[in-house]
């Protein structure tokens, strides 16, 4: 299928429940859905407006964010979403909230998003949003949709604000031996005048990389070295922004309040963890467990800190045994959501929070 009408009439047609496919680079992310058909909208590749004047882009659901940004760079432009996941689109990262080391400056997708056309459950067409970044008419379904999970429609056509392409970046990169290490390096990069980008944790050392105006930046970056005890690097290291599992590991999402991302390493390395690494500017970190058993205790182990631990890479099995969402405030509210929007559960059944 290519067009919206065609995605419509593929969704009114399904036989039973479905799960939508993309890229597939997140397929195994959330809970195990009921059933295992796809909806593939791999197809729908199209960048149908880009406003460069205004800053705007629209473009259908299975366009790959790599080929996007590649479009937008010859007008000095990109859409500011930078999570690691090869072949990702644009309607799978809105889907699963995917974010990456600069969502530090420039959010998630969530707060890029301005616009949406998707298809319900039943096959109707209908539209949120708008193509201008000022747009406050009508319930903000843009948000509500961006980590649904695709349990609520099928995203068809998706509309951004976007940014400037940096002139220039610098890095700086400051070893943390210790959680206690890394908790100053953060709170220092943070508190700094030279506005980071991104603020990432990896291997043993804090990157945080600095973009702007080429006038600007090398300034701002030996600012940030002096605040940090760091020192000035000429590209960022290995492994930044990556995910730190591999095949036959447990990869999760840990999230908590920044003032604790000592604390939430103290207890990954309790947990096992093999592996640790993740934008701790924004209080998230991801890890490598060897088994997804470890994951309620460590559940346990920061709850105080506001935190919480999603399963984003397991087996089938393992999602089925473990709750990758663990608990969720707010969940009858919820399941009324997707009782309004999907009745039938046609859309992930069992993929989101609570088995919604």
């Amino acid at each position: 299928m290519r067009s919206v009408a065609e995605l419509a009439e593929a969704v009114r047609s399904a036989p039973g429940p479905f799960v939508v496919r993309g890229g597939g680079s997140k397929q195994d992310w959330g809970g195990a859905p009921d059933g295992s058909a796809y909806l593939d909208v791999a197809d729908l590749r199209e960048i149908v407006d880009h406003a460069a004047g205004d800053l705007v882009v629209t473009a259908q659901a299975g366009v790959r964010l790599a080929d996007l940004q590649a479009a937008l760079a010859g007008a000095g432009q990109w859409l500011a979403l930078d999570p690691p996941e090869a072949g990702a689109t644009l309607g799978g990262i809105v889907a699963t909230a995917a974010t990456g080391p600069r969502r530090l400056l420039y959010g998630g997708p969530r707060d890029l998003l301005i616009g949406t056309t998707f298809v319900l459950a039943d096959g109707t067409v209908a539209r949120a949003g708008g193509k201008v970044v000022k747009n406050v008419a009508g319930y903000d379904l843009c948000k509500l949709f961006c980590g649904s999970y695709g349990t609520l429609a099928v995203l068809a056509e998706l509309t951004f604000r976007l940014h400037p392409l940096p002139e220039a970046g610098a890095v700086v990169v400051v070893e943390t031996p210790t959680p206690a290490d890394v908790g100053r390096a953060v709170a220092g990069a943070l508190h700094s005048q030279a506005v980071a980008s991104a603020i990432d944790y990896a291997d043993g050392r804090v990157t945080v990389l600095i973009e702007g105006v080429e006038a600007g930046v090398g300034a701002r970056a030996a600012s940030m070295a002096e605040a940090i005890g760091g020192e000035i690097a000429g590209t960022v290291p290995e492994g930044f922004g990556s995910r730190p599992w591999g095949e036959g590991e447990v990869g999760i999402k840990v999230a908590a309040e920044v003032a604790a991302v000592p604390q939430v390493l103290e207890a990954l390395r309790a947990a096992g963890a093999t592996r640790v690494s993740g934008p701790a500017g924004v209080g998230v970190l991801y890890a490598a467990l060897a088994a997804v058993d470890d994951v309620p205790p460590l559940r346990e182990a920061i709850a105080g800190h506001d935190g919480s631990v999603v399963v984003l890479h397991a087996s089938e099995e393992d999602r089925r045994r473990v709750d990758p969402w663990g608990p969720v405030a707010g969940l009858a509210l919820m399941r009324r959501v997707k009782e309004r929007f999907d009745p039938q559960r046609r859309l992930a059944p069992g993929r989101f929070v609570g088995g919604i």
